[in-house]
């Protein structure tokens, strides 16, 4: 069975548009900016090493391992992770963020130097107006900064990612001159940031192929574009997908959204999206070990509604939802029940439909419960389950539900 026949799919008629054939890159913030997070704990070694291994086995692209000038431990913890990608011999590209300045870069390139690994040197720099008014910078200062810190790491050996904050929200000029500055001195490539989440996709757009027409164009120079954005109005997949869209060949993102405030574009959906996009083509089978592994170690809890990779996004009790997967089951065809009721096939990512029973379950619910336990459905049986279901205000449990079948049982032997 082909399914597209079964779907009519309106996204072909718009939104952001991912042609085939072209690589779209992931630069993986969980170890970084996703521990920055007022909420988090910094996790051990032993879990960041964990954590590292399942980005690989997901094929995502690079990672950012920490911020040097964040302290000794922070610098132990770098120097160890970029030994383990050489030792492992993993295929993760390692880079490092950075303030322009050079007490932040010298402890990156001695970590270089030590482990006989390049690291790219994320070099940030705050660059709106609103910044630079609350900070008393001038754009002549700015620019200096700029050449003095990329120059410097390139003098060190150390390819460079220079890092503008805040772009979304700063005027076009300052931008050219600030990219055009640090390409220029050696950098390879530039990161756009919504570093407070105030972008749209519309606006998106425009600031890319602003980018890549009045500075990567003229340059002549191979320059790769990122995008990293926050997610504080919620778009940070749809502004993502739409960096995509407009030629950014790279898209930053933190399992689970974890970041500064409200947190970054969400790793896990960036790759759900991808797939169902058909751009990427990979196992995705192990992106709940990697959620769950990141939400462990960081002492996060992964919200029930959360897509995907929360507990209910294929779990159901509504007699309507749960009579369709049921009836796509009995017709072994378990892509045709992870499609028929969820735009997301369960299957793709290792993970199965659930029908539960509550107080807005059906005969189906329980019937399909029961026989998936080979528990006998006689009509006794569901009609106790389902009358205690409808007087329930939430789920029942397992044992609940096994509690009403003995009962049923006992009663029916007498």
């Amino acid at each position: 069975m082909n399914y597209d026949d079964l779907i009519y799919d309106w996204n072909l008629q718009g939104g952001p548009e991912l042609p085939r054939g072209r690589a779209y890159l992931l630069d993986d913030e969980t170890l970084r900016d996703g521990l920055q997070s007022p909420s988090v704990k910094d996790p051990s070694i032993e879990d960041k090493i964990e954590i590292l291994h399942l980005m690989e086995e997901l094929g995502i692209d690079s990672v950012n391992l920490g911020l040097p000038g964040a302290g000794p431990r922070a610098r132990a913890d770098i120097e160890r992770l970029a030994r383990e990608i050489v030792q492992s011999r993993l295929r993760i590209r390692p880079n490092c963020a950075v303030r322009t300045h050079e007490d932040d870069i010298r402890p990156l390139g001695e970590v270089c130097q030590k482990v006989g690994l390049a690291i790219e040197a994320a070099t940030f720099l705050g660059s709106s107006p609103i910044r630079r008014y609350a900070e008393d910078w001038s754009v002549d200062f700015l620019l200096r900064t700029t050449e003095k810190a990329v120059t410097y790491a390139r003098s060190l050996g150390l390819p460079v990612m220079y890092v503008t904050e805040d772009t979304i929200r700063c005027d076009p000029e300052t931008v050219k001159k600030l990219y055009t500055t640090a390409i220029g001195c050696g950098a390879e490539a530039v990161v756009l940031c919504d570093t407070v989440g105030h972008a749209n996709p519309g606006g998106v757009r425009r600031l890319v192929r602003f980018v890549l027409e009045e500075v990567v164009k003229p340059s002549r120079q191979r320059i790769r574009v990122d995008w990293h954005g926050h997610r504080d109005r919620d778009l940070a997949v749809a502004n993502s997908l739409a960096a995509y869209e407009a030629g950014a060949d790279q898209v930053h993102g933190c399992a689970l959204a974890l970041g500064e405030r409200v947190g970054n574009t969400p790793m896990d959906l960036m790759l759900v999206n991808l797939k169902l996009a058909g751009v990427i083509d990979r196992d995705l089978s192990r992106l709940r070990d990697y959620c769950v592994k990141v939400a462990q170690a960081t002492g996060v809890t992964i919200p029930h509604n959360y897509p995907v990779l929360g507990s209910d996004a294929f779990r159901t009790a509504t007699g309507v939802h749960a009579a369709a997967v049921i009836k796509a089951y009995k017709k072994n065809d378990a892509k045709l029940a992870n499609t028929v009721y969820s735009g997301v096939p369960s299957h793709y990512f290792g993970l199965d439909q659930i029908i539960e029973i509550g107080p807005m379950s059906g005969k189906s619910n329980v019937i399909y419960w029961l026989e998936k336990r080979g528990v006998s459905p006689t009509e006794e049986v569901v009609e106790r389950i389902l009358r205690a279901a409808k007087q329930s205000d939430r789920l029942l449990t397992e044992d609940e539900i096994l509690a009403l079948c003995g009962t049923a049982a006992r009663t029916g032997s007498r």
